[in-house]
Protein backbone atom coordinates (compact mmCIF):
# COMPACT_ATOMS: atom_id res chain seq x y z
CA UNK A 1 0.00 0.00 0.00
CA UNK A 2 2.99 2.35 0.44
CA UNK A 3 5.99 3.09 -1.83
CA UNK A 4 9.35 3.56 0.31
CA UNK A 5 12.72 5.87 -2.25
CA UNK A 6 15.82 5.97 -0.84
CA UNK A 7 15.85 6.69 2.96
CA UNK A 8 12.97 8.94 2.93
CA UNK A 9 9.23 7.85 4.91
CA UNK A 10 6.79 5.46 3.01
CA UNK A 11 3.70 7.32 1.55
CA UNK A 12 0.76 5.95 2.65
CA UNK A 13 -0.23 5.66 -1.51
CA UNK A 14 -0.82 2.03 -2.93
CA UNK A 15 -1.71 0.10 -6.15
CA UNK A 16 -2.44 0.53 -8.64
CA UNK A 17 -0.75 3.73 -8.64
CA UNK A 18 3.53 3.57 -8.27
CA UNK A 19 5.30 5.94 -7.06
CA UNK A 20 8.35 7.64 -9.64
CA UNK A 21 9.43 10.49 -7.53
CA UNK A 22 8.11 12.91 -4.43
CA UNK A 23 8.95 15.88 -2.73
CA UNK A 24 7.48 17.11 1.01
CA UNK A 25 5.86 20.27 0.90
CA UNK A 26 5.02 20.32 4.19
CA UNK A 27 4.87 17.63 7.39
CA UNK A 28 3.70 18.37 10.85
CA UNK A 29 0.82 18.93 13.57
CA UNK A 30 -0.73 16.00 11.77
CA UNK A 31 -1.01 16.85 8.26
CA UNK A 32 1.26 15.93 5.44
CA UNK A 33 1.19 17.39 1.77
CA UNK A 34 3.19 16.44 -1.25
CA UNK A 35 3.91 16.69 -4.99
CA UNK A 36 3.89 12.90 -6.08
CA UNK A 37 4.85 11.52 -9.62
CA UNK A 38 2.76 8.10 -10.39
CA UNK A 39 2.37 5.31 -12.85
CA UNK A 40 -0.71 4.35 -13.28
CA UNK A 41 -1.23 1.56 -16.06
CA UNK A 42 2.03 3.06 -17.88
CA UNK A 43 0.79 6.91 -17.87
CA UNK A 44 2.67 9.22 -15.69
CA UNK A 45 0.62 11.45 -13.54
CA UNK A 46 1.60 14.60 -11.31
CA UNK A 47 -0.20 14.55 -7.76
CA UNK A 48 -0.78 16.64 -5.13
CA UNK A 49 -1.45 14.92 -1.76
CA UNK A 50 -2.77 16.20 1.69
CA UNK A 51 -3.06 13.46 4.39
CA UNK A 52 -4.02 13.67 7.90
CA UNK A 53 -2.45 11.66 10.50
CA UNK A 54 -5.08 9.39 11.97
CA UNK A 55 -4.94 6.18 14.31
CA UNK A 56 -3.90 3.49 12.16
CA UNK A 57 -1.37 6.04 9.82
CA UNK A 58 -1.84 8.76 7.15
CA UNK A 59 -5.16 8.88 5.53
CA UNK A 60 -5.72 10.48 2.12
CA UNK A 61 -7.82 14.35 2.34
CA UNK A 62 -7.34 15.84 -0.54
CA UNK A 63 -5.49 14.73 -4.14
CA UNK A 64 -5.68 16.84 -7.12
CA UNK A 65 -3.77 15.20 -10.71
CA UNK A 66 -2.02 17.69 -13.50
CA UNK A 67 -2.76 15.06 -16.05
CA UNK A 68 -0.08 17.38 -18.88
CA UNK A 69 1.79 20.19 -19.29
CA UNK A 70 -0.49 22.08 -20.97
CA UNK A 71 -3.10 21.65 -17.86
CA UNK A 72 -0.19 22.40 -15.77
CA UNK A 73 0.69 25.60 -17.44
CA UNK A 74 -3.05 26.59 -17.23
CA UNK A 75 -2.99 26.65 -13.77
CA UNK A 76 0.58 27.81 -13.25
CA UNK A 77 -0.39 30.92 -15.24
CA UNK A 78 -4.05 31.20 -12.94
CA UNK A 79 -1.70 31.26 -9.75
CA UNK A 80 0.87 33.63 -10.74
CA UNK A 81 -1.82 36.08 -12.21
CA UNK A 82 -3.35 36.20 -8.45
CA UNK A 83 -0.53 35.28 -6.31
CA UNK A 84 0.28 39.26 -5.74
CA UNK A 85 -2.86 39.68 -3.77
CA UNK A 86 -1.41 37.73 -0.95
CA UNK A 87 0.15 39.67 2.05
Amino acid sequence: MSEKIGSEEILPIGPPLKVLEYKTISKGFGWWSAVVLVESWGIKRLCLYLWQKADKGWKRKQKYTIHSQERWHLISESVEGLIGELQ
